[in-house]
């Protein structure tokens, strides 16, 4: 039963590992490409909004009456009509989108701090302390240079968190891998 466990745990850790290598490339791809990264974020979050209006008209269909139906389709126009808007419109939503990841990633620090008081006595658990500060650190940066850091700042930012969490989920899943084999 427990070489079962350390088997799972390796082979999980090993996944964690390969994903982590996905996470650097993406984030180098990023960094390189910023502005192109920011439109295409921009541009994506307008999809989702805009297809979620017509989930939602799809939703008012099932309403059991007249008032709950006009009241969902009016909803759904206005993220037919939001979602259009931040498509047609990709600087006032990467400008949005910008302030927004700030926040983002000053609360994603914030949990990654805690969580590493959760994690401290496994090995490698420094890494999420040290991903939660850097996550910190790039949000109140963001926010300070707005609205200026608009045109380049996601792209970079979310390349450079790719490639600190890429690193992170790198360095911590080999920790685990390598404490599980030790201990095999």
């Amino acid at each position: 039963m427990k070489e079962e466990a350390e088997n799972l745990i390796e082979n999980v850790a090993g996944y964690s590992i390969g994903l982590a290598v996905i996470m650097i490339i993406l984030g180098c791809l990023a960094i390189v490409m910023p502005m192109v990264t920011g439109v295409a974020v921009s541009v994506m979050f307008g999809w989702i909004v805009l297809i979620g209006g017509f989930v939602y008209v799809g939703y008012a269909f099932s309403a059991n009456d007249a008032g709950a139906f006009l009241w969902r389709m009016l909803i759904s126009v206005v993220y037919v009509v939001g979602g259009s808007y931040l498509l047609l419109n990709t600087g006032v939503t990467l400008g949005v989108l910008t302030f927004a990841l700030a926040c983002i990633f000053v609360i994603e620090g914030l949990f990654e701090i805690f969580a590493f008081f959760a994690l401290r006595g496994m090995p490698g658990a420094g890494w999420v302390l040290i991903d939660g500060v850097v996550a910190i650190v790039l949000g109140l940066l963001i926010g300070y240079n707005l609205p200026n850091s608009s045109s380049w700042a996601i792209g970079t930012i979310v390349g450079v968190n790719l490639l600190m969490s890429g690193f992170t989920r790198l360095f911590y899943s080999t920790a685990v891998k390598g404490a599980v084999s030790a201990t095999a």
